[in-house]
């Protein structure tokens, strides 16, 4: 087992969890990831086997069918499978902030309705904030829901929906004006709504469109599309919570889990950047010598390492943080922030480290090179982590004068 980004303080039965993950990974993504991301083929084996490891369940109280494994065992499983491809680790991801959103704030009812579901695998999870002209500013959500009697009509276009075709529940937050009169501020008349829907393209359910992929530069495979809401019938007991107006408080405790994700994620490419990297120096010759005995590429490679191993420290402590039950918005932050920093740079290390073939399709640093930038934008920009570290240390730090 390679020395970087080990993780102190795991039971026995998170070891065994992890080391099933990186065998699989090892033998079942690797051999075919890039082969699959340049056909932009949805890996349906490897999801197949993900479900019967288990690992839809993986975060899901065991009453209702999953594991009922920490958040760090799952950050920790995100990092083996990002490892492997990038992609792999996106569609299980908007599935566990689902099924998180539905443990902390669902009713009864939409627990025992879904969560036995959701850890067989047998409902894949998606979650839609975003808009066309959205942006970071979640406020400025224009999608609507609309009483009427028992039912809520919603019309409205989202955006970004990582797993849009595949999915076949989809938490969606709009804007719900019922029972919240004009005025009141923007986050509190958001509301999250449950959406099933069959998987695919097209009109997927009466007034609801999942228009075919968005065609990428990177992130490949997993489908990323587009939600068109035109009278859209939702039951009320598919309001999350069975309350409106609590939908932005929920979406973004999903977030927090979701921020971790994509930290996590950033460590699984930053080490597999680095193990590609490590390799090819000590194969490529100059000068009569492998590369990795020239002191310019050990420096590189150096500073490689480093960056994976204090990414992981951070992202590590985020997990825990939230699992203590205690506010991580500031550790999940950072988290996220330097993880997806340092991988890009980390993968950019790597690509000059193979030189001109790093150019070359035939080698899989071309693919991470394109995959890495998605990290900088998901979960929230580089800035916006800024944003909330900033005012987080300015509430810890309050001047006292």
């Amino acid at each position: 087992m390679a020395r970087l980004a080990q993780t102190a303080g795991l039971t026995d039965i998170q070891q065994e969890i992890l080391s099933t993950v990186r065998d699989f990974v090892d033998k079942e993504i690797i051999p075919v990831a890039t082969e699959l991301e340049h056909r932009d083929e949805y890996p349906q084996r490897i999801v197949d086997g993900l479900k019967e490891l288990g690992l839809f369940g993986l975060m899901i109280p065991e009453e209702y069918g999953g594991l009922g494994e920490s958040l760090l065992t799952y950050a920790l499983c995100v990092e083996e499978i990002a490892r492997g491809w990038m992609s792999v680790s996106g569609i299980i991801n908007t599935h566990f902030i689902v099924a998180y959103m539905l443990k902390q704030h669902g009713t009864q009812e939409q627990k025992d309705h879904f969560l036995p579901r959701m850890a067989a695998g047998d409902i894949r999870g998606a979650f839609s904030m975003s808009e066309p002209g959205l942006g970071s500013d979640v406020s400025a959500i224009t999608s609507k829901a609309v009483k009427d009697g028992e039912e809520y009509v919603l019309n409205g276009q989202k955006m970004w929906l990582t797993n849009g075709g595949t999915s076949s529940l989809v938490a969606v937050l709009v804007r719900s004006d019922e029972g919240h009169p004009e005025g009141t501020a923007p986050h509190k008349s958001m509301t999250t709504f449950l959406v099933e829907k069959e998987p695919g393209f097209g009109e997927v359910r009466p007034g609801l469109t999942i228009p075919g992929k968005i065609d990428k530069m990177g992130y490949k495979g997993v489908d990323t599309t587009e939600l068109i809401m035109d009278g859209l019938r939702i039951p009320a007991n598919r309001v999350l919570g069975g309350v409106t107006g609590r939908g932005f408080y929920q979406m973004m405790d999903g977030v927090e889990v979701g921020r971790v994700n994509v930290a996590a994620r950033g460590c699984g490419v930053a080490q597999r950047a680095f193990e590609l990297g490590v390799q090819y120096a000590q194969q490529r010759h100059t000068f009569g010598k492998a590369i990795a005995q020239h002191q310019a590429i050990q420096f590189k490679l150096a500073e490689m390492a480093t960056k994976v191993e204090a990414a992981h420290a951070m992202m590590v402590n985020a997990a825990r943080k939230k699992d203590s039950g205690e506010r991580n918005d500031l550790e999940a932050g950072m988290a996220k922030y330097l993880a997806s920093e340092y991988c890009k740079e980390v993968v950019e290390d790597a690509f000059r480290i193979h030189g001109g073939y790093g150019f070359s399709k035939e080698y899989e640093i071309e693919r991470l090179y394109r995959e890495a930038p998605m990290l900088l934008i998901g979960e929230g920009t580089a800035e916006i982590q800024k944003m909330i570290i900033g005012r987080r240390l300015l509430e810890e730090y309050r001047f006292q004068g």
